[in-house]
């Protein structure tokens, strides 16, 4: 969708300005066309699409939800050349928090087989590193100022972001943001409190909450006031007087800051406000608050307003929330659903669109789609998608069914007092953006090109990745071959550190020709046993050492698909992920004698009856609520008329997808 262009990016020009090694200004962003791969729409959703919040919507794509699989650099900028421009009311990001982490999926065969730890692995069976929030301060501030320069340019003038991060980077992040979108644009620094006490720092106090900054594009932006219950122990604290017959209550001022012509600055019952301050309230309020016996009198004849607990139930949200994350979470960094619930009632109204460029496990865009929002999410992260997908085709469907037997029930429209708002989407796509869909993910391949190797990894190095021997490595993303680029980069990382004179060497899975002519004319100009930084290459496809480095046997899948009257049946009758064979180091009989259903190895199963062979559109779903459920394996569907194309797409524990398709 759309064509590759350059799309021009305003300048920062808010105060301060943080600088950084490398820091470079983003003009421009190269925007790639959006592959769509997959739809899912449990149920009619005409009606839903005829909402006026759609008016405004980009012909290019399908009223729904988006989902986008690829760098989110690259995601912005197709956004931005698609239409999207000055859309987004609300924008959340949880950005890795360059916490020197590495953070990994866990993943267990489903039926509760084979779930302890294999001898030997670092890591249990199945677990995959998502990405590696490793990066040294330069290159992570770098990496997040770019993103946030594209973010506001996405952003509607009276729209909001909040930025979540924790104590390592804050101070640097909001230097950034007050710089990208202006100090005046500064609502809040919220800490959210995320866990229980701590006990293990023994030379500091335990941290137990992070920040969340809350900025506005304008001086306009949407807000909704969010009140909170006060708890017992609020209610101790707060009312702490009592009345003859028990009542608990507290008093305050009558009077407000500022002097005012008018009734409000006149004296009340020959008391005049204090020097500087009015009265809160109309002398009639005055009055009647006194009739009702609601002002208490001071000894020295000063006027307090009565206020009782039994009347005070809720109070207005401050800037610290106890919002905890969930103790058994689905992937990581999940965060708590009520966090992401209160900024969404706070910053948007019923459908507004919302976008989260760091989905992860798709807390934002659930939400959004349970109160009636519509969204955008994005992750370079396949499994990412994946687990998100899946969360949002529970919804959907509880929505669809939840609709079906309440027809009134219509978009934008309460089903009751206190109910959430209808749907605004019953249907979401998912796109690829620049071809990420790699069959192996990038830290894993760098994990397991580094052992090829022998490489020793350096994980505090901004730019390189490890040392053969004194020499250094880089590795070159397995997604494309060595090229000039990557070559011209390492030029600048040498230049900015002449302390370096190591040889580099490059490990990748291609390069391409003009990239040898580069290293040919630059190692001519270091001849002799005392030149630096000559340059090696590592090809992992044909070099006479390393050689034959990528050897992946896709996962493998026996379907029978059948036509029967009026209806399709769907029978899986075997599966088997070599992927998976290998994680657990056992071979085909042992892992058969061990896991006895072949159904365990599946994460889920979709099956699109009328397949055109570029869009995939989900008609059923098979994915089991719980760990130990396993798939049904065996599927009844309607069958279209005339000839069609089935396919069937089966995805294992460890995200790979089997695609089978037969035409009937």
């Amino acid at each position: 969708m759309s064509e590759k262009k350059e799309i021009k990016i305003a300048a920062a020009k808010g105060r301060p300005m943080l600088t950084w090694v490398g820091k470079r200004p983003l003009r421009s962003v190269t925007a790639f066309p959006a592959q769509h791969v997959e739809t899912f729409s449990p149920a009619d959703v005409g009606a839903i699409h005829e909402s006026p919040v759609w008016k405004d919507w980009p012909a290019a794509y399908p009223q729904g939800g988006l989902l986008f699989h690829g760098d989110n650099k690259e995601v912005l900028g197709h956004l931005l050349a698609n239409g999207f421009r000055g859309k987004v009311k609300l924008i959340y990001i949880d950005p890795p928090f360059d916490s020197g982490a590495d953070y990994v999926r866990k993943v267990q065969l489903r039926g509760g087989a084979a779930t302890a730890k294999i001898d030997g692995e670092s890591y249990a069976l199945g677990e995959q590193i998502q990405y590696t929030d490793i990066w040294a301060n330069d290159n992570y501030l770098q990496f997040m100022y770019e993103r946030l320069m594209l973010l506001r340019e996405l952003l509607a003038e009276d729209g909001s972001i909040y930025l979540h991060c924790d104590q390592r980077k804050q101070h640097h992040l909001r230097c950034i943001l007050d710089e990208i979108f202006g100090s005046d644009s500064f609502r809040n620094q919220i800490s959210r409190i995320k866990c229980n006490p701590k006990n293990f720092e023994r030379t500091a106090f335990g941290n137990i909450h992070d920040i969340v900054f809350f900025y506005a594009k304008g001086q306009n932006n949407t807000w909704n006031d969010q009140v909170e219950e006060l708890d017992s122990e609020d209610m101790e604290r707060l009312f702490g007087k009592t009345t003859e017959d028990g009542k608990k209550y507290t008093t305050v001022a009558l009077h407000a800051s500022g002097e005012r012509k008018g009734p409000t600055g006149e004296p009340w019952r020959g008391i005049k406000p204090p020097p500087g301050r009015h009265w809160a309230y109309v002398p009639e309020m005055l009055d009647k608050f006194d009739d009702d016996g609601r002002i208490e009198w001071s000894s020295t004849g000063n006027p307090r307003l009565i206020l009782y607990a039994e009347d005070q139930g809720n109070r207005r949200v401050q800037d610290v929330w106890t919002m905890k994350d969930p103790i058994y979470s689905i992937y990581p960094t999940e965060k708590n659903n009520d966090l992401l619930c209160r900024i969404i009632h706070a910053s948007t109204r019923p459908g507004d669109l919302i976008l989260d460029c760091f989905i992860g496990s798709g807390t934002t865009a659930a939400v959004a789609q349970k109160l009636g929002r519509r969204w955008i999410g994005c992750d370079i992260n396949k499994g990412a998608i994946q687990t998100t997908a899946k969360r949002l085709q529970g919804i959907m469907v509880e929505q669809a069914r939840a609709i079906h037997e309440s027809p009134l029930r219509l978009p934008g429209m309460e089903s009751g007092e206190g109910a959430a708002p209808a749907p605004t989407q019953l249907s979401f796509t998912v796109w690829r953006v620049n071809d990420y869909d790699l069959k192996i993910q990038r830290n894993e391949a760098i994990q397991l090109a580094c052992e090829h190797v022998g490489v020793e990894r350096l994980p505090s190095d901004s730019f390189f990745d490890g040392k053969l021997g004194k020499k250094l490595v880089k590795i070159v993303p397995f997604e494309h071959p060595l090229s000039p680029l990557d070559l011209e980069e390492l030029k600048r990382e040498l230049e900015a550190r002449p302390e370096l004179e190591n040889t580099v060497v490059f490990v990748c899975l291609g390069i391409e020709l003009a990239a040898r002519t580069w290293i040919e004319d630059w190692n001519r100009l270091r001849k002799g046993a005392e030149t630096v930084n000559k340059i090696e290459v590592i090809e992992l496809r044909t070099d006479e050492k390393y050689g034959n480095f990528i050897k992946h046997e896709p996962a493998a899948a026996k379907v029978a698909i059948a036509r029967a009257g009026d209806s399709i049946t769907v029978t899986i009758e075997d599966f088997i992920s070599p992927t998976i064979l290998k994680r657990l180091d056992m071979d085909t009989p042992l892992f058969k004698a061990k896991i006895a259903d072949w159904r365990s190895q599946i994460d889920c199963v979709m099956v699109d009856t009328a397949y055109d062979g570029a869009v995939f559109n989900v008609v059923l779903a098979d994915v089991p609520a719980k760990k130990t459920d396993l798939i049904d394996g065996a599927y009844t569907l309607p069958a279209p008329e005339g000839k069609t194309t089935v396919a069937v797409k089966i995805v294992d524990m460890l995200g790979e997808e089997v695609l089978v398709t037969e035409g009937i």
